[in-house]
């Protein structure tokens, strides 16, 4: 399991945080459009809150009666009925990443979020290290990555599938989810296999992951630990690593990866990614902040991408790039840094100069980038 040891799931929580600062950092982030278009989001997760809420207090309400004629002192299918209730609230639909989510697929302001982000990163790379010789530093990624034909739903009209067709294929994705989840929670309530069922999910996705032994031991666990905990590690999980991939899609709209190629990237980076999702994950559950934090978790991401990736050549140059990618070629070396090295694991390679990147002007300020 190296992809996913301790210290990899760590330094990905550390990427969480200093990403964070860093993005905050930027002066035009709250400038931005997406942050208007959020509290919209706000408004309207507010609306479905309070619809979602409406059969919750509803139950209570019959039950607080109920329990005037009955006594449902001795009994336990109240709790697990209003249980249930909350579990479909909170972790089946995810109202607030569905919102943020859809919110991709009809404005590119999360994609512009990332692009301002990313000069960012590289205008502060560069002032951290304005007394370096700048033939040592890295190449930057912004210029660049915004030289790339953009791909998926906020794509000009001519190089993308129409927006109907992405949107549909992301509503297949998330109605797929929701049914695994109902699944998973209803067979839990059958009577004796119903306490195999979640250990038995534990087990079948942590083998993909990390290997027969280690899901071994992780199945035993689960069969002892309160479904509560267990529910939480599935969950965490599952959003763990759809809220990564919607966070890198500015990246893998622009980069030609296939299918087996982009699968192969995300294994080799499992644990850093789940260690930087996690923290953003619990965020994103919290009613109202969540869908506020996500444009953050946006711009943190484009930190992470100058981490775990390697600079970008121009396009003229970019065959074969995605394969070498597979490969993360400074992994063991990016996480033996202490936290305030960070920014010394990439540098630049004498013999790449045949796609060097155009250098920042650190004197001014990134301006707003439009798709």
């Amino acid at each position: 399991m190296p992809q996913f040891e301790p210290n990899a799931i760590l330094r990905g929580a550390q990427l969480t945080v200093v990403g964070t600062v860093r993005a905050l950092r930027n002066p035009q982030l709250f400038k931005h459009e997406h942050f208007r278009q959020a509290a919209l989001a706000v408004a309207v997760g507010v609306v479905i809150e309070l619809i979602l809420q409406i059969p919750i207090i509803a139950v209570k309400i019959f039950l607080q009666i109920a329990s005037v004629v009955v006594d449902l002192n001795d009994v336990t299918w109240d709790d697990k009925l209003i249980e249930g209730l909350d579990f479909i609230s909170n972790s089946v639909l995810q109202v607030p990443f569905l919102l943020m989510t859809l919110m991709r697929y009809i404005t590119p302001t999360l994609d512009d979020i990332f692009l301002l982000s990313l000069q960012w990163a590289d205008v502060t790379y560069v002032e951290k290290h304005k007394a370096d010789d700048p033939q040592n530093l890295r190449d930057m990624y912004y210029p660049n990555l915004i030289q790339y034909p953009k791909k998926g739903p906020t794509a000009p009209s001519r190089s993308r599938k129409p927006t109907t067709t992405s949107l549909i294929a992301f509503l297949n994705r998330y109605i797929r989810r929701v049914a695994m989840w109902l699944g998973i929670y209803i067979l839990s309530l059958l009577p004796v296999i119903g306490r195999f069922v979640m250990p038995a999910a534990s087990f079948y996705n942590a083998r993909e992951t990390l290997g027969t032994t280690p899901a071994a031991v992780i199945f035993g666990s689960v069969l002892v630990l309160p479904r509560r905990y267990v529910v939480f590690f599935l969950h965490s999980y599952y959003a763990s690593r759809s809220l990564m991939r919607e966070l890198l899609e500015p990246y893998f709209c622009r980069i030609q990866f296939d299918k087996e190629q982009k699968k192969k990237w995300f294994i080799e980076r499992e644990g850093v990614l789940f260690g930087f999702a996690f923290a953003f994950t619990i965020v994103l559950k919290t009613p109202f902040i969540g869908v506020l934090m996500y444009g953050i978790a946006q711009a943190s991401t484009a930190y992470l991408v100058t981490k775990i990736t390697d600079p970008l050549p121009p396009p003229e140059h970019s065959e074969g790039f995605a394969e070498k990618q597979i490969t993360w070629k400074n992994k063991h070396e990016f996480l033996q840094l202490s936290l305030d090295a960070l920014d010394s694991s990439h540098v630049k390679n004498p013999s790449n100069d045949q796609a060097k990147s155009p250098r920042v002007d650190v004197s001014s300020s990134p301006t707003k980038v439009f798709s």
